[in-house]
């Protein structure tokens, strides 16, 4: 389904089944109190970001040392991204499909009966004022439901489904959220709102891949099959990932200001090899990007990786310069230098865990996307991309490629 598709079918749909089911769990509750249990089987609920597949991963480790076994629910298009650290064991992660209404209520049935059959006792609802990620942490079964709650906000309505109600905080960046969730499950009182607890930086660090000198020469290899001539004795590959999820379009910086920029490290760098990044259905833009460019040194990359190759190419690469994108948390579980443009997002809240420079021009109406809006802004004319010219990210990506 398209995204707007799906969030029309979420405000339609949802709101009217929060409030339904909302009546039957007060009338539930009026017979059966709610008991206090520690989390040993949990769930979490991220069904549509891939990013934060990623940023979400210290705060799983940290339920692990706390003796729980994770489980995790995504949408089946998103759930490679949980394969790149491996946290989460792969018969523990349920994917859903969302290619339809009828395979989506379909994989939704098929899902409570999972979590019931592997006795899940918490369930954390990860998404932001998400309704159909409400029903499903409402109706999973499970003991403790922990998820967002608008409180006295103008946030989404979805309902009262939850039995440890957070308070989701907008200056703090998205990572330290995900943690305060797992405090608030892990938590032995009750507090309104959850959670009141200090998040330091050391519990945000990202775990590494794993990548072994095998993996890397075989993709010097398939490098090597796009451009025969690849020498990695004297050659650096820089990575540009010009494409974003469907999710933001806006988050787009332009072709042409890619295009001037590719143009200005090959003219300028003649031991650089650029590689253009891209899953497979990008590659026609890539193809098209590419002959622009109109340099030898200019491969169109695009779709020629799996998701979970893409490691052992950065590890093998220079730097990458991506949009706000998965790419740029992606490559966070390796060393690699990524230098991400921001527009309608901030990377106060989203930027990536890893060794990562924000490009963002901090515009009065960025960011314009937040929990309170869904993700979708009315914006038609992203200044806040066009305002970064070629010239300001070729001079922010110069002391790496200076660097021999």
């Amino acid at each position: 389904m398209k995204v707007d598709t799906m969030r029309k079918v979420d405000y339609y749909a949802g709101v009217p089944l929060c409030f339904l089911f909302t009546l039957a769990f007060r009338i539930i509750g009026l017979f059966r109190r709610w008991q206090r249990s520690a989390p040993r089987r949990v769930l979490l609920v991220e069904l549509s970001e891939m990013g934060s597949a990623i940023l979400v991963d210290p705060a799983m480790r940290k339920l692990q040392q706390h003796g729980a076994e994770l489980f995790f629910v995504i949408f089946r298009k998103n759930a490679a991204s949980l394969r790149l650290l491996g946290t989460v064991p792969e018969e523990n992660v349920f994917s859903i499909r969302e290619s339809g209404l009828f395979v989506l209520a379909f994989d939704t049935l098929r899902f409570l009966f999972w979590t019931r059959r592997h006795n899940i006792d918490t369930v954390i609802d990860l998404e932001l004022f998400s309704r159909y990620s409400a029903l499903l942490t409402g109706l999973s079964g499970a003991n403790n439901r922990i998820g967002y709650h608008a409180f006295h906000n103008e946030g989404l309505y979805r309902g009262e489904l939850l039995t440890h109600r957070v308070a989701y905080n907008p200056h703090m960046h998205i990572a330290r959220n995900f943690v305060a969730m797992v405090n608030t499950a892990l938590s032995e009182r009750e507090e309104l709102p959850y959670s009141k607890t200090l998040i330091t930086d050391d519990e945000i660090v990202l775990a590494r891949a794993e990548i072994t000198p095998e993996q890397q020469a075989a993709m010097r290899d398939k490098v090597r099959e796009a451009y025969a001539d690849y020498d990695p004795a004297r050659q650096r590959i820089v990575l540009i990932n010009p494409n974003a999820s469907d999710l933001l379009p806006q988050r787009r910086w332009m072709a042409e200001r890619y295009l001037e920029v590719m143009q200005r490290i090959v003219d300028s760098y003649d031991d650089v090899l650029v590689l253009i990044t891209g899953a497979p259905g990008e590659y026609d833009e890539a193809e098209q990007l590419r002959k622009w460019v109109g340099r030898e040194r200019c491969v169109n990359f695009a779709g020629r990786l799996k998701l979970l190759e893409l490691p052992a190419l950065y590890s093998i690469s220079l730097l990458m310069l991506s949009n706000d994108s998965g790419p740029g948390h992606f490559s966070a579980v390796t060393d690699l230098p990524t230098f991400v443009i921001f527009g309608p997002e901030t990377p106060k809240l989203y930027g990536s865990l890893g060794n990562s420079t924000p490009i963002y021009a901090g515009l009065a109406c960025s960011p314009c996307v937040s929990a309170g809006n869904h993700r979708k802004t009315p914006c038609v004319d992203n200044v806040c991309l066009q305002v970064i010219t070629p010239t300001q990210v070729f001079d922010t990506l110069r002391p790496v490629l200076d660097a021999k």
